[in-house]
């Protein structure tokens, strides 16, 4: 991971004489003020109820490394990432939160779900999760479920959040895919799905919305999204991203919006103060 950083630390070094065109940012949003967790429940948009309970099966989500539904020890490196992404994203006043990496297979559909289901347990912050990868849809497989209604519908004003998205415990809506989009590039870019991101907001106030997008290297669909984010996290896989694909993903993704930072998936190489709390229990 050391020489990952470094190597990463060099190439911004290199380019960071390139000019480029400044990038066009949403409006920043005020830091909210701090609810104490007793009232936070009592904040929350009576619109939440209307959603249809998620109760998913604890042995699927473990089949498909969903490990966070439960604080248990292999929980922790997802509840690490959860809260660090949290307290970076309320420092700054951010919402939205894009997933993407540099190329499909390098575990950013798993890191979504973790970090979605992972919020369930914190009771007091409300959060959202989109699988807006439309090509290859993988969320509501690795959930384990079936909606009823496609985001698809959701995303053209066919069908009300209230009726296409489901609610995990009481504070995490999750809007799933039932097929893949032929072409999503235009959806994304569409005003429509623009205004329906706005209005799910405004309707239910949000502390994090998690975007699940497509790898950058391998269609135009995660900028077109990309530009209606806060912020993004990559996800490189050890061993399979080269260098130069994360740099090149980097440098494309901070035209858009802002880099939050890299997560190395599938790293066998721990030390023991990592390892720790799986020691320890």
């Amino acid at each position: 991971m050391e020489k990952l950083q470094k190597a990463l630390s060099k190439a911004r070094q290199e380019r960071s004489g390139v000019t480029r065109e400044a990038p066009q940012k949403r409006a920043p949003v005020a830091p909210r003020a701090a609810r104490p967790p007793s009232e936070a429940s009592d904040n929350f948009p009576e619109i939440w109820q209307k959603l249809k309970p998620l109760d998913p099966d604890p042995r699927h989500l473990s089949a498909n490394r969903i490990m966070t539904l439960n604080a248990l020890p292999e929980a922790n490196p997802f509840d690490v990432l959860r809260t660090k992404i949290y307290l970076l994203m309320r420092q700054n006043g951010w919402t939205r939160l894009a997933i993407t990496s540099p190329n499909k297979g390098c575990g950013k559909t798993t890191t979504a779900c973790n970090l979605a289901v992972g919020f369930s347990r914190q009771s007091e912050v409300k959060s959202m999760l989109f699988d807006v990868d439309l090509r290859r849809p993988g969320v509501a497989t690795m959930l384990g479920q079936q909606p009823e209604h496609d985001i698809r519908e959701l995303l053209v004003g066919e069908v009300a959040p209230e009726d296409q998205m489901l609610r995990l415990r009481s504070n995490v809506a999750i809007s799933m895919a039932r097929r893949p989009v032929s072409d999503p590039t235009q959806l994304l870019l569409s005003q429509k799905t623009v205004q329906t991101f706005d209005n799910i907001q405004a309707q239910f106030e949000p502390d994090v919305m998690i975007f699940d997008l497509p790898p950058m290297l391998v269609t135009d669909d995660a900028r077109a999204k990309l530009k209606n984010v806060d912020c993004a996290l990559i996800v490189a896989r050890a061993e399979q991203t080269r260098m130069s694909q994360l740099d090149v993903c980097e440098r494309e993704v901070s035209e858009h919006t802002n880099v939050l930072g890299v997560v190395l998936n599938n790293c066998r190489h721990m030390g023991a103060e990592e390892d720790y709390y799986g020691d320890y229990s």
